[in-house]
């Protein structure tokens, strides 16, 4: 195994590149343990080393990692890797709000995991001068098309900590809910997206809100904007394939990324020669095609020297960082200027569905809810947040039958009390 593994080496070619992780930071000692179990042989000194290299609590500065993503189901990680800390936190909540239930209970615990890995980051926030570490917070997923409700729990995560960038939702909801963010100078990042209009929507609307925010005289050193996306869930989610394959075109794996890629490629460079403030967020990446032989990752080889971020899972990092063909694969200096070929664009612009995502114009906002990829990718998440939801119920549950076990042994005992003493 090279010591320097293939996001390190894409960093180094490609200036402005952040790599965060996409999940709670509280896993991160646990995964790395995993990995190194799994390692063997010469593989394990590099490894180690590539794995301290990420997070560096001694030097936040030169760590991989520049910022989280996270989400209610992505913290609900962070419990279940440490169950007895979790119950132990519900049952203070809950003491401390007797009456609270269990929308409210989940709601508090998500709080709690923004709030501590916030902290875990905040060196490298105040170092960067607050344009790094940043702690990205989705609000309730089963209320992406509700922006009274989205509004209140942006303001409600962002006053966790100067460092929480508040996600929010491509939807026709969502795009009011950031300029309104925006013009506060709360930081956002534009979550469930996946066709070129959201992402020139959201550059467009975040440049309002910012005007505003100026014009107002709001302070603006702790804010950011970042537009993400959701690469594979556009291409594989969405069923690009099965809509091509309806009106008889064959696609490979390959013209699959490729289309995705095309997507991001032109978004980047809309908003770059536009001069717009947000910066591009790559995610839901993918390992492949396969190409001559060799297992490529052109979600990764196809963005060098772009300024942008790449937010990565951890089972996305383990398989780039043990898959077989690694060492096979030579990053080309500045790939994201490379258009995607001229015939792969003919041949997908046949397709409707690509060709709606492709153009500028191709959907308005009042139809952003009903793309196919928003509406699974919203099921999925609103799915994922009711298990966190269920944890709640759990520890309501066991408090109120431990209360009433107290309750019951404590008035079995004064019954003993107060009998009177029979003498045989």
């Amino acid at each position: 195994m090279k010591d320097q593994n293939l996001f390190e080496k894409l960093v180094s070619i490609s200036p402005g590149m952040e790599i965060w992780w996409d999940s709670s930071p509280m896993i991160f000692d646990n995964w790395c343990r995993k990995i190194m179990n799994n390692a063997s042989g010469d593989n394990l000194e590099p490894l180690r080393r590539q794995l301290l290299r990420m997070v560096d609590k001694e030097n936040p500065a030169n760590q991989l990692f520049r910022g989280v993503t996270t989400n209610p189901s992505l913290s609900l990680q962070a419990i279940n890797n440490d169950m007895p800390f979790w119950q132990s936190v519900a049952s203070e909540i809950i003491y401390t709000f007797p009456d609270i239930d269990e929308e409210t209970l989940f709601w508090a615990l998500y709080k709690r995991v923004v709030a501590l890995s916030a902290e875990i980051y905040m060196p490298l926030f105040e170092i960067s001068g607050y344009k790094e570490g940043f702690i990205s917070a989705q609000v309730d997923p089963r209320r992406c098309f509700d922006a009274f409700a989205m509004l209140r729990q942006a303001e409600e995560l962002a006053a966790i900590s100067s460092n929480v960038m508040v996600k929010i939702p491509g939807t026709r909801e969502g795009y009011e809910v950031i300029e309104q963010l925006t013009a506060k100078g709360i930081p956002t990042n534009n979550t469930m997206t996946f066709v070129l209009p959201q992402l020139i929507d959201c550059a467009n609307t975040v440049k309002k809100g910012l005007e505003k925010a100026k014009r107002n005289g709001v302070d603006l050193t702790r804010w950011r904007s970042v537009i993400t996306h959701m690469e594979s869930r556009f291409g594989d989610l969405g069923g690009l394939r099965e809509h091509a394959s309806e009106i008889g075109i064959d696609l490979s794996e390959a013209e699959v990324r490729l289309a995705e890629l095309a997507i991001f490629k032109k978004a980047y460079h809309y908003l770059k020669s536009n001069d717009l403030p947000s910066k591009m967020l790559s995610c839901s990446l993918r390992l492949g095609p396969q190409v001559n032989g060799t297992k490529r990752i052109w979600h990764l080889e196809e963005k060098t020297g772009a300024d942008i971020v790449m937010t990565c899972p951890p089972v996305f990092i383990e398989q780039v960082l043990t898959f077989p063909d690694r060492n096979k694969i030579e990053l080309e200096p500045d790939r994201i200027s490379i258009p995607v070929p001229t015939n792969v664009i003919e041949k997908l612009l046949r397709i409707p569905y690509f060709e709606k995502a492709y153009a500028e114009n191709g959907y308005t906002r009042d139809e952003y809810n009903f793309h196919p990829a928003l509406e699974k990718t919203a099921k999925q998440f609103s799915e994922a947040t009711e298990e966190m939801v269920k944890f709640a119920a759990q520890c309501l549950s066991q408090q109120k039958d431990a209360k009433q076990r107290f309750t019951t042994h404590h008035s079995a005992d004064c019954a003993r009390t107060d009998a009177p003493e029979i003498y045989v």
